[in-house]
This record gives C-alpha cells, sequence and structure tokens, in this order.
C-alpha cells in the first residue's frame, strides 16, 4: 500500500513544496532540515504497512494470525505426541510384559509404556511433541531397570505426532470455517470435528452412504498414510460409538449412524528407461530417483482430502525423474506394469512400491 512512500520520494515532496527562491540543493540548509524528517517519514510508512498487513487474516503471521482467528473461537492446534507400538521380549525371545509407565529411549527419544495390547505388545507415547516421534524405528533402550527385559523394539505408528498447525494451515482452517459454516451435522461439520481429532491428516465425508440418515467418513493419517485401525477406531469412539450408534453420544447428532474408515493405500510400482550422463551410473541416481517419485506421490496424498479422486500420472512421473542430476531423458514408463496413467478411487491414496530402473 505504501511502495510509493520512499525516503527519496518523500523528499522531493517536502522540497516540492519549499519556494524555489530558496538553495535546495543538497547541503543547504533546507535540505539538511528536511532530510531527517523524510527519513522518520519513510520508517513510518514502512511500520504502517507491516501493521496493515498484520491486520488481516490473509496477511496476518504468528502471534497476530491467532489473535485473529481467535475471534472467531479457532486456535491454532498444538503438536502432539506420536503413539507407536512397541514389542518387549525375555529370554529366549518370548515376549513379556512390562510395568505401566516404564521409559525407553531410542536416538535421543524417550518413549513411555502406557497401555497393553497383548502379551509383550504395548502402546508407548512419544514424550516429545511432533512429527519427530514418527520416525524411529529398532532397539530401544531401558530408561530405569525391567525385570527380565531382554529386547525391547519400537515399530509400528498407531497415531502420527503432529508439529505445532503452520500459519498457513491456520489461515486455510479459518478461512474454510468462515466460507463453509459447520452446523448440525453438515459435511462441513463433520469435516471440523474429525480434522481436530489428533492423528487425522484430512476426511472425505459421505452423506445416506447406506441410506437416510447414514454417514460415511473416510479419513487418512496425519502423515498422509493409510490410518491405523488404532486411530481409525479412535475416532469411531469419539463421533458415534460403535455400541450406540446414532444415539448421540459422540459428536455426531442424534439419529446419525456413522461408519468410520481409512483411506486404502495402493501400491504404485514404477519402472522406466533412463538416458543417463555420460559421469553417471544407474546406482548414482537410483535413490534420487525413488525420492523424487516418493515427494510426487506425497503431494497426491496431501490434496486426497480436496480431490474426488487421485490420478498417478505417467508424465508427472516422468517430469519429476528429470529433475534428478545425472538423468538426461526417461522413456518407457510404466506403473504397475502398465504404460498408462492409475484412476484411483475416491477412497485410495497412492504409495511407494519399488522403483526398476534400466538403460
Amino acid at each position: 500500500m505504501y511502495e510509493q512512500q520512499t525516503y527519496e520520494h518523500i523528499l522531493k515532496r517536502m522540497l516540492d513544496k519549499v519556494s524555489h527562491n530558496v538553495d535546495k540543493r543538497q547541503g543547504s540548509i533546507i535540505y539538511d532540515a528536511l532530510a531527517p524528517a523524510a527519513a522518520e517519514l519513510a520508517q513510518m510508512y514502512m511500520e504502517l504497512d507491516i501493521n496493515n498487513n498484520l491486520a488481516y487474516a490473509d496477511t496476518a503471521t504468528a502471534e497476530y494470525l491467532e489473535r485473529r482467528t481467535a475471534e472467531f473461537g479457532i486456535h491454532r492446534e498444538p503438536a502432539t505426541k506420536a503413539r507407536r507400538k512397541a514389542l518387549f521380549y525375555g529370554s529366549n525371545n518370548v515376549p513379556i510384559d512390562v510395568p505401566a509407565g516404564s521409559r525407553f529411549s531410542i536416538n535421543d527419544l524417550d518413549y513411555v509404556a502406557v497401555s497393553r495390547i497383548a502379551t509383550g505388545e504395548w502402546v508407548v507415547e512419544c514424550e516429545t511433541p511432533g512429527v519427530v516421534g514418527n520416525q524411529e524405528y529398532g532397539g530401544m533402550l531401558p530408561i530405569n531397570y525391567v525385570t527380565g527385559l531382554v529386547r525391547a523394539e519400537l515399530t509400528d505408528v498407531l497415531v502420527p505426532g503432529e508439529d505445532a498447525e503452520s500459519d498457513e494451515a491456520l489461515r486455510k482452517r479459518y478461512m474454510n470455517a468462515i466460507n463453509e459454516q459447520p452446523f448440525g451435522g453438515n459435511i462441513a461439520d463433520y469435516k471440523k470435528k474429525i480434522n481436530e481429532i489428533s492423528g487425522v491428516g484430512g476426511v472425505k465425508v459421505f452423506p445416506a452412504w447406506n441410506g437416510g440418515g447414514t454417514v460415511k467418513a473416510t479419513i487418512l493419517a496425519a502423515d498422509f498414510s493409510q490410518p491405523s485401525q488404532t486411530l481409525i477406531d479412535e475416532v469411531q469412539t469419539r463421533i458415534d460409538p460403535e455400541q450406540n450408534q446414532g444415539q448421540g453420544l459422540g459428536l455426531a447428532p442424534i439419529g446419525h449412524e456413522v461408519t468410520i474408515t481409512g483411506a486404502e493405500a495402493c501400491v504404485m510400482d514404477v519402472a522406466a528407461s533412463l538416458t543417463l550422463a555420460p559421469e553417471a551410473v544407474l546406482g548414482q541416481v537410483q535413490s534420487d530417483v525413488e525420492d523424487a517419485i516418493s515427494a510426487y506421490l506425497l503431494s497426491l496424498r496431501q490434496s486426497w482430502a480436496n480431490d474426488p479422486s487421485l490420478i498417478v500420472r505417467i508424465a508427472h512421473i516422468e517430469s519429476r525423474i528429470l529433475t534428478v542430476q545425472g538423468v538426461v531423458d526417461v522413456t518407457h514408463t510404466m506403473v504397475n506394469g502398465a504404460a498408462v496413467n492409475v484412476v484411483l478411487t475416491d477412497e485410495q491414496i497412492p504409495i511407494m512400491g519399488t522403483v526398476t530402473l534400466s538403460e
């Protein structure tokens, strides 16, 4: 708004208001008197521009965005802790239970045993909030001595941890709440309630999917992967407990029988023939090509909640492969054995399979 209010522009405007009979050259008394005032005014306009942007939701950031969204009861979602499955073994590789509250460490992260699944299988929660709790796998060390414990292993992600909500995500949620008013069990209402549950990264709502009064909601995990049954069950209980469906004991309105399902993961096996630069070999580019394809599939999963159905396009895969250093050309690209785009249903998501490269 104030881009034209520069020091030079302001000083020129001020000097133009002074009589031409007065010496206005640089170094003159009038010039030296007006120059500091022009500099202060330019600084003031810069601060006005910053404050103007902080006053509106589409340009505000950090604390100022939170203050704007809070006026409508929308608050930034804090970071959440990952819940994982852990396996515990005694001598002779026999599964054993550990005391609830036992703490274990892996690569500077600590996990605490919170609930038992079966003998030797426990739900453990990362003590550090955020996505970092989703990333480690393998052997853990007990922080305190556990009688009879020989080996502890960290395995599946049951409920992904999430970082604190970003400005862009908060802004988008605020705009959606303003433009799509949630009320009384409409689609916007279900999306709002389910997306607010820890571990959920996206949802599609299918009204009257099995007759009047029935609703199906298909969810995606917060890390944009297929959700675990633990997360599906948790969301089901929060929205409409299975044993009391339609009774209004969850967040769903009375009379709504809600079924929560998880997005179905479809494996994408990719094969392609590459032309490489003279100094490159297949082994050098393999991991970079896999990363490029994985990033493309992740971008599709991230848009899943807002797309009727996803299409894995060969042209997009090839364009990603061509960004890899050392790759000159790519031909004969196939996905799942065919040289055609893969059209997924509205409840399917693509995940990485094998990547087979040849020259």
